[in-house]
């Protein structure tokens, strides 16, 4: 069984393989929804993380299972500001368990090594969104039996590039 003591707190080293589950998350999005809603740049993509992960803007917890040479879980978290929400708090931007290694508790550690590194920081709260899409109510699920609540409407974006 998923303990606890296999989440470890990344680092810039990690930055590659965070890269390729973000990867990995981001093509698996895009294929339950069937269009093409991000641009995935891999280089691009581990250079920001090894910057944000060494000026600690950014944690990410990585999930390893015993045995496994690669990691099978990501969870990313940053600081966010908002009057609304009493102060400072985490948003979830990235949280990925592989496939092969899902409904084995996995998932349950990163959230819970997500709520102590919030709590150790003075955050007032953790914020996820998932799209509010039929092929995405088993995360709703998971995310309602950790804690969460429905806190709003739908995530929009502006593209500014």
């Amino acid at each position: 069984m998923f303990t606890a003591a296999d989440i470890t707190r990344a680092g810039p080293v990690d930055a590659p393989v965070i890269a390729e589950m973000v990867g990995e998350l981001l093509r698996e999005i895009m294929a339950s929804m069937g269009e093409t809603l991000f641009r995935f740049d891999r280089i691009a993509t581990e250079s920001r993380a090894q910057g944000w992960l060494t000026n600690q803007s950014y944690a990410a917890f990585l999930a390893r299972y015993p045995g496994e040479p690669r990691p099978v879980g990501l969870l990313t978290v940053y600081e966010s500001y908002g009057l609304y929400a009493d102060g400072t708090f985490g948003t979830i931007p990235e949280f990925y368990v592989r496939a092969a290694y899902r409904a084995q508790g996995i998932g349950s550690s990163l959230v819970a090594e997500a709520k102590r590194y919030a709590v150790a920081r003075g955050w007032t709260r953790l914020e996820a969104t998932t799209p509010p899409l039929p092929e995405f109510e088993g995360t709703m699920r998971f995310y309602t039996r950790q804690g969460f609540q429905v806190s709003g409407g739908r995530k929009l974006k502006l593209d500014l590039s």
